[in-house]
């Protein structure tokens, strides 16, 4: 075979597997990004939808809960073997139906109607547990506003302080989950940019 056909051949072929080669890579890539993206929309739902406002209204119900010991002027709303006197009853129901069951509620609906975007495969025992302390609670409430039945003035079942630990574990772990993918996207970006530069250098050398 005539050298300069060979040549010829030789460049094409090197040529092909050149274009194969970049073809794989960066069907490769796309599939990586579009996977990256797909996992960002999720986490930022997440914090968006549900964590974050999860976050939020337990970190004000704490702050509100000082506010209620400090205008009872004690450390704990009930001591054993004591009730509670007219006044500081009074106060605490004031809490109670401002304050602690709005926000309750709105955390009831977070849970229920952001379902889908709960970080585990199952709901969490401390969620159920939360649904069960403040359902049950509820329901003597408003017998005692609607018959004047009295009951213990709080919930039969006591409030999961794992609800709060897995909450804001979660909340936590996923704004860094979040921040890592971002940078891996930024990267991803620069990268390809970087590649599209070499190429445009390369083709003005071989002019």
């Amino acid at each position: 075979m005539d050298t300069s056909i060979l040549l010829a051949f030789l460049a094409a072929s090197v040529t092909l597997l050149g274009w194969l080669v970049n073809y794989v890579l960066s069907g490769r890539d796309e599939r990586r990004r579009k996977q990256l993206e797909e996992s960002l929309a999720r986490m930022e739902s997440q914090l968006q939808e549900l964590y974050g406002p999860l976050a939020f209204a337990i970190q004000e119900g704490q702050r509100t809960h000082q506010d209620l010991l400090k205008a009872l002027g004690r450390e704990h709303v009930f001591v054993e073997g004591k009730e509670l006197t007219e006044d500081d009853l009074k106060t605490w129901l004031f809490w109670v139906e401002n304050d602690l069951f709005p926000r309750n509620e709105k955390i009831k609906s977070l849970l229920l109607d952001k379902t889908h975007l709960i970080d585990e495969e199952k709901l969490p025992q401390s969620y159920l547990d939360f649904l069960e302390h403040y359902n049950s609670w509820k329901i003597n409430h408003l017998r005692w506003q609607k018959e004047q039945v009295k009951y213990p003035w709080r919930s039969n079942i006591a409030f999961p302080d794992q609800f709060e630990t897995d909450v804001l574990a979660t909340f936590e772990a996923l704004k860094s989950r979040h921040a890592s993918a971002l940078g891996l996207k930024h990267a991803s970006a620069n990268s390809r940019i970087k590649r599209a530069e070499d190429k445009i250098k390369s083709i003005a050398r071989e002019k």
